[in-house]
């Protein structure tokens, strides 16, 4: 029965994946209930206090952008893109990645990708190469943000049983996935032809369909937009500091034990706290926050994370033994199998954070060390693969010029030898950092 069972936890996957949103939540709760009802499984405990820490983060991420932090960002994003105008795809991907980083969502990748495509073509340079890496840079920098919601998942995960901090995870995950996109930079700035020589961005030129719109000036930020951004840094290095020297947390007494505030409090309340900061004081709405970007995008991936983990976890629990024995096996001969599932499942998924909760915990149940996982961190980042993902299809739309595109055999798309490339780099940076400091 336990094929039966995978191939209905897949079907979910697959179809979630194709429904996409909310959709990937949904179908993981059905999957839960087939589980339940007609193969008589045990329900798992849902991944309540993951999604807690991740409606946190995203609800202060929110209260940023309804304050206009978001808006002052993106002009100090554009300001730093028109320094260097021939070196954007070194440039751009950098930004793109500070830009996750600091705010703890690709999805904020929107905001910039027309700019890098504007910039490119008044400098000349084939928007395909800074455009491509730029989204691949968005969705690394998730594996090293200290707030985003695949860093935390993995936090909740070990935390219980081991003694990496946050600030070891980013200590490697960093430098890692700074290396990849490094490297796939480099991939990008060797693709396709010279903008001025391509043939689809000549036609459009002499069809009139292409015209240079020089950058405009924006509105000055204001001193709340300002004030709102700071808060949301200081939140986040608050963060960082509170999982990296667990002392700093507060301690009570517990039937006789001396209890430890646990990293996902102290998440929930410095987030939420930050959040409540800008409503307070930099006149962020709070039904603009609800009806942002940010936090609708945050939201479903929560709700996603609910359906697929409850799912993925009832799965293993109910047929643990039939999987753990053979499955340790095979990743003890060969380690690089967990690294190719972790890829291949953040396909399916396309959230790093689901997948994550769906295999990490195996990768705990069949002797991993916590190491081992953060240096495989970066391999979630599998998502580019399959060019349907929203920032991939974005970044082709912003592109006026053609040269971001799909191929004629689907997979041979613009983003695929920069992902791959900077996957591939940042896993075996990450592996070998793990050992050096973590171990």
């Amino acid at each position: 029965m336990i094929w039966v069972e995978l191939v209905v936890v897949l079907a979910m996957i697959v179809v979630g994946a194709r429904l996409g949103g909310l959709g990937l939540g949904m179908m993981g709760g059905m999957g839960v209930a087939l589980l339940a009802f007609l193969f008589g499984d045990r329900p798992a405990s849902p991944p309540i206090e993951v999604m807690l820490m991740i409606a946190a983060v995203i609800t202060a991420a929110g209260a940023l952008q309804a304050a206009g932090g978001m808006d002052y960002l993106v002009d100090l994003a554009e300001r730093a893109l028109r320094r260097h105008p021939p070196a954007i795809t070194f440039v751009a991907p950098l930004v793109a990645y500070a830009f996750t980083l600091f705010a703890g969502t690709g999805h904020v990748a929107y905001a910039i990708l027309p700019v890098i495509s504007e910039v490119s073509l008044e400098a000349g340079v084939r928007p395909e190469r800074p455009l491509s890496i730029s989204v691949i840079a968005s969705q690394q920098a998730i594996t090293a943000s200290p707030i985003s919601a695949a860093t935390v998942a993995l936090v909740g995960l070990l935390s219980a049983g081991s003694a990496i901090t946050l600030g070891g995870l980013m200590a490697v995950c960093i430098p890692a996935t700074i290396a990849g996109v490094l490297v796939g930079a480099l991939v990008a700035s060797r693709m396709g032809k010279e903008l001025k020589d391509d043939p689809e961005y000549r036609r459009r030129l002499a069809a009139g369909e292409l015209k240079v719109h020089k950058g405009q000036a924006r509105p000055a930020a204001t001193v709340q937009a300002k004030l709102s951004v700071v808060l949301f840094l200081v939140a986040a290095v608050a963060i960082v500091f509170f999982g990296s020297f667990p002392a700093l947390r507060p301690t009570y007494a517990l039937g006789g034990k001396t209890v430890q505030m646990g990293m996902a409090d102290a998440i929930e309340m410095v987030m939420l706290t930050a959040a409540a900061l800008m409503a307070l004081l930099c006149k962020a709405s709070v039904e603009e926050v609800a009806k942002g970007s940010v936090f609708r995008a945050g939201m479903q991936a929560v709700i996603a994370i609910f359906g697929i983990a409850w799912m993925g976890d009832t799965f293993f629990q109910a047929n643990a033994a039939a999987i753990q024995g053979p499955l340790e096996g095979m990743v003890q001969r060969a380690p690089w199998i967990f690294v190719l599932a972790l890829f291949a499942m953040s396909i399916l998924l396309y959230s790093q954070a689901a997948t994550v909760r769906t295999l990490m915990p195996v990768g705990l149940s069949i002797g991993l060390p916590g190491s081992q996982l953060v240096g495989a961190f970066p391999a979630v980042n599998g998502y580019f693969f399959i060019p349907n993902y929203p920032t991939v299809v974005a970044a082709m739309n912003f592109d006026r010029t053609g040269t971001t595109r799909i191929g004629k055999y689907l997979l041979n798309h613009s983003f695929m030898l920069p992902g791959l490339s900077a996957t591939f780099v940042a896993v075996l940076v990450g592996l070998v950092l793990q050992r050096l400091i973590l171990q």
